[in-house]
């Protein structure tokens, strides 16, 4: 236990050397301890094990919910047990060797556009689109930031506490509304699918010409997040994902046009091609488009490219 104590503190120093961040003493304001599987802690069918200063405690609990972690094929790693709220929590990460389906194997691609308006549309190979529609988000989003400027205005302690709060509070239900986007997602589709997604890595530099009072909602949702719950629960359903520049996708014609800045209406979500007049959401074309890359990352991985 002194042990993991030790190397908790020096994996804590090392994080803040690698970010770049200004070098200062680190503290710990709730307790934490890390625990490595089979030394630490052990889990049966009904037991919690774990190693103390003064010695073993040994603790019932039940698997309701979390069979499936339990049937053999899972590796349990380094856990931690943090206390929150006067309780204690064990937060255990589990890993588990999945075959990736091979190209030959894909029987539908995906194409999901993410954004503001619709958290996601999806467009299969089958030509049917669905919508993840936003505005009830962005509600909520703009309740949030109207609450935050009123307590950064008061400048009061009570004010900086009620802050980190509400922005643990957001987080947790923007993670929230994320799992079950990409639990539906996943779901509605099944195994043997290639996702195909937008690669927003740099989404934040890409989106400061916004207006200072949009940036906000335009930049701050959690995309990467959504993007990797859709990749790890792909993988579970026997499926995969990949990662694309969608640069061009809203402005290029899915029917092979031209491609061109006047084929989209951005601030009415509206698409028209200017050569073959085709018309549609430019989310939805968005999504097309994905598809068609997916199509050619299937061509190249089989070797026909």
């Amino acid at each position: 236990m002194a042990q993991s104590v030790m190397k908790t503190v020096i994996a804590r120093y090392k994080a803040i050397r690698s970010n770049s961040h200004n070098w200062v003493r680190v503290q710990f304001q709730k307790p934490e301890y890390d625990l490595v599987w089979n030394r630490d802690y052990s889990l049966t069918s009904s037991l919690f094990s774990v190693n103390t200063l003064q010695g073993r405690i040994k603790v019932p609990f039940e698997t309701k919910g979390m069979e499936t972690y339990f049937d053999g094929s899972w590796t349990f790693g380094t856990a931690k047990l943090v206390q929150k709220q006067r309780k204690w929590f064990l937060h255990i990460p589990m890993s588990k060797e999945i075959t990736a389906p091979q190209p030959e194997d894909i029987t539908n691609i995906v194409g999901i556009d993410l954004g503001i308006n619709f958290v996601a549309t999806a467009y299969d190979t089958g030509g049917k689109t669905v919508f993840f529609h936003g505005r009830a988000l962005k509600r909520k989003r703009a309740s949030y930031k109207r609450l935050r400027q009123e307590l950064q205005q008061k400048k009061t302690p009570s004010s900086r506490r009620k802050l980190k709060r509400m922005g643990q509070r957001e987080n947790r239900w923007m993670t929230d509304v994320n799992h079950q986007v990409s639990k539906a997602l996943v779901a509605r589709y099944g195994a043997n699918t290639l996702f195909v997604l937008e690669d927003l890595t740099g989404v934040r530099q890409m989106t400061e010409k916004a207006r200072v009072k949009d940036r906000y909602v335009t930049v701050s949702w959690a995309f990467r997040q959504l993007r990797q719950m859709v990749t790890y629960k792909a993988q579970l359903a026997g499926s995969m994902a990949i990662a694309v520049d969608p640069k061009y996708t809203s402005q290029a014609c899915p029917k092979g046009c031209r491609l061109g800045k006047g084929n989209r209406d951005k601030r009415k979500h509206r698409f028209c091609c200017q050569v073959c007049g085709y018309r549609s959401n430019d989310d939805r074309v968005a999504a097309m488009n994905l598809v068609r890359k997916g199509q050619q990352y299937l061509l190249e991985g089989a070797g026909a490219a």
